[in-house]
């Protein structure tokens, strides 16, 4: 039996980090969706497409971009782009790239096709909400905006300083949560985990804790 864990939650909460080690402890597979939006975003900005771009420009980049994962890394057409995705410019413009619909339509697709008929952790912000609205487990992952600033600055991926990061992070939790797109919430059926005082160990516990026996290896 098959089963989706969809873990949802605003940046810098931790999804990528938690969803992966538990994919591994469950031995099944991860997707990071959140990674996709900024290939998108990146392959968006490598050809000059801004936010007022047009319906057909955008469609027919999203025609060109091809998405894959090796060993939990991501390939946009062919070439690794782990590093590429992680920048500050990508980090600034890749808000606007998620809430539009064309976009979403295209990477919700590809999300139902890879995680067909296998057992799948998928972190984003819509996947318990649009993506897989019958996952049979479902999690909101938060932390505080200070907590949350902290951990990506200790990442050392970023020339912002913690205040900018923090800053940026409460403008993106309100345009993620105000766009009309799939905007980020918790599903009715979540269960809501506070990770800003525990460690991930503690948090992944928390987790297992709320599922099935037979579910857990």
């Amino acid at each position: 039996m098959t089963y989706i864990i969809a873990i949802d939650g605003p940046s810098g909460s931790g999804k990528s980090t938690i969803s992966n080690e538990l994919a591994e402890i469950l031995k099944i597979q991860y997707l990071n969706t959140g990674a996709m939006y900024r290939a998108v975003t990146h392959f968006f900005l490598e050809n000059s497409i801004n936010e007022d771009a047009s319906d057909e420009q955008i469609l027919s980049m999203l025609g060109k971009i091809k998405i894959n994962f090796i060993d939990n890394e991501i390939y946009l057409n062919g070439k690794n782009i782990e590093k590429e995705i992680r920048t500050d410019q990508v980090t600034k413009n890749v808000s606007w790239v998620s809430a539009n619909a064309l976009v979403r339509e295209k990477l919700v697709s590809m999300q139902r096709e890879i995680a067909n008929e296998k057992s799948f952790v998928l972190d984003g912000r819509d996947i318990g909400t649009v993506v897989f609205p019958d996952a049979k487990y479902k999690f909101y992952l938060t932390a505080s905006s200070k907590e949350r600033a902290r951990r990506r600055f200790l990442q050392n991926e970023s020339e912002l300083t913690i205040e900018e990061i923090e800053k940026s992070i409460i403008d993106r939790d309100l345009y993620d949560s105000s766009r009309e797109n799939s905007p980020l919430r918790k599903a009715d059926d979540a269960i809501e985990i506070d990770s800003s005082m525990q460690s991930i160990d503690q948090t992944i516990d928390a987790i297992l804790s709320h599922m099935d026996k037979e579910d857990v290896l």
